[in-house]
């Protein structure tokens, strides 16, 4: 840049200034030294090993992996997530992190612009009585002015540092998404846990109830001579049991609502009204399909980040590089001067000038050498964490197939038990009542449709968190860009 006054000058003297500005135009066109990414080439399996084992499908829809909650048809859970998505204080936190990382951005592109600054200054001097025949002279200065810089990017150092930042911006913005899904899976994870005790607790006081009732009879036939005080201890003993398994699963129930609440950015109890009301598991649809492998890579958003902080990384190298070649910049300079301030506006007040500077770092012990040495060690462990997420995300997905096929095996196998076992139950309280059986069987019966049908409870609870935990392993809940939000 140039800045010069109205004043024309003769053409000799503007040549040689002119070619300069040409030069380092041309110059500052040059490509940007460093390496040029390319996103590492990745190999991946074809299919999922564990999808057929699970009964799994690939077909899935890419809106409804967004929105994967309202397949279990909860209007609760349903609410809670879109609750989350507005006042969570994770997502609140990664919102402004992202802004923060877009400012670093424009700090960068600020590069490419030259520095101009005004100026305006009064100075003000008396000399000594030695010095002068008048006995001591006062004399004043005035001056004001601009000056102009601009460092130009003749080696890409500038161009690197965007095009890092910009990675870096679209890293946070991925993140972003990242925790997105972590919190959504966190909402509905805390909701099946508190659904899953509730149920327990209400498993628990029926048992109860029908415990009470068979102590009850049996008091009655040890009064009636058809019992021993045996009996009644064992039916009491029982009872007091079950009555002691209760309160634990009160304190499952409110520590996951209250860690609901919290997720939310709200004080742990402002939802007992909602939450406390007992309600079931979320049942899980009943077809879940997943993409295939190679869709992993755009829809988890920790490979994102992990690619985008390569693709960084792989600036700085470059930025690093630039950092060893000449530096050239061009100064300028428009200002006034005069010893009476109603003598700036005069043509002989005017001051200007042009600069030119070249910068070479002739020795330094090889610290810039060793910059680059730095940044490339960080290149390839920003490559080697990429590698490993993408790595991890098909174990993640691998893992979540497995648990969900095994769990829906495990439920389908403990229904069938505790329909038996209820029955058995049945059963045996009335032979007891007409005096074909022992006591002893009756309590055998009893604890096992209560262990099965806390153990059923559970298994429900498992199948939905395996649904969770397979729709997280592929990222969902992330939305279709990852643009990220600045709110």
């Amino acid at each position: 840049m140039s800045v010069s006054s109205s004043r024309s000058r003769p053409a000799g003297r503007l040549a040689p200034r002119a070619l300069t500005v040409a030069l380092a135009l041309a110059l500052a066109a040059c490509a940007a030294v460093g390496p040029d990414y390319q996103t590492p080439p990745t190999s991946l399996p074809a299919d999922w090993h564990q999808a057929a084992a699970a009964g799994v499908g690939v077909d899935h829809d890419p809106q409804s992996l967004r929105a994967w909650w309202r397949q279990f048809g909860d209007p609760q859970l349903d609410a809670l997530q879109q609750q989350a998505l507005v006042a969570a204080p994770d997502l609140r936190t990664a919102q402004a992190k992202l802004r923060e990382v877009r400012a670093q951005r424009g700090i960068a592109e600020a590069g490419f612009a030259p520095t101009l600054s005004a100026s305006a200054a009064h100075d003000r001097s008396r000399s000594s009585a030695q010095s002068s025949l008048a006995g001591g002279r006062s004399s004043s200065y005035y001056s004001t002015g601009f000056d102009a810089s601009w460092e130009l990017d003749l080696f890409g150092g500038t161009r690197r540092s965007v095009e890092a930042a910009s990675a870096d911006e679209q890293a946070s913005a991925a993140n972003l998404e990242d925790v997105r899904v972590t919190l959504l899976a966190e909402v509905a994870r805390n909701y099946v846990e508190l659904r899953s005790a509730q149920q327990q607790w209400r498993i628990a006081a029926d048992n109860l109830a029908a415990q009470e009732e068979t102590l009850a009879l049996t008091r009655w036939r040890q009064q009636a001579g058809l019992a021993t005080e045996v009996d009644v201890e064992q039916a009491r003993s029982s009872a007091e049991q079950t009555r002691a398994a209760m309160p634990p699963l009160q304190t499952s129930a409110l520590a996951a609502e209250h860690r609901i609440e919290v997720l939310l950015g709200e004080a742990p109890g402002s939802r007992q009204a909602s939450l406390g009301q007992p309600g079931s598991i979320p049942l899980p649809p009943a077809r879940v399909a997943i993409g295939i492998p190679a869709t992993l890579l755009a829809a988890r958003p920790d490979i994102r980040v992990a690619e985008r902080q390569l693709a960084a990384q792989t600036a700085r190298v470059g930025v690093a590089e630039a950092a060893r070649y000449p530096g050239f910049s061009l100064g300028a300079t428009l200002g006034w001067g005069a010893t009476e301030f109603s003598a700036l506006s005069g043509g002989q007040a005017l001051t200007r000038s042009l600069s030119q500077a070249l910068v070479v770092t002739v020795f330094d012990g090889g610290r810039l050498r060793q910059q680059v040495v730095v940044q490339d060690a960080l290149q390839e462990q920003a490559l080697v964490n990429y590698e490993t997420t993408v790595l991890g995300a098909l174990e993640d997905v691998e893992n979540a197939l497995v648990n969900f096929g095994n769990a829906e095996r495990r439920y389908r196998a403990l229904t069938d038990a505790t329909d038996a076992a209820r029955r058995a139950a049945q059963l045996a309280r009335q032979r007891y009542r007409a005096g074909l059986i022992d006591f002893q069987t009756v309590l055998d019966t009893q604890r096992s449709q209560l262990v099965l049908e806390e153990s059923l409870a559970g298994a429900a609870a498992d199948r939905a968190t395996a649904v969770i935990q397979l729709y997280k392993a592929c990222g969902g809940g992330a939305r279709a860009s990852a643009e990220g939000d600045s709110r």
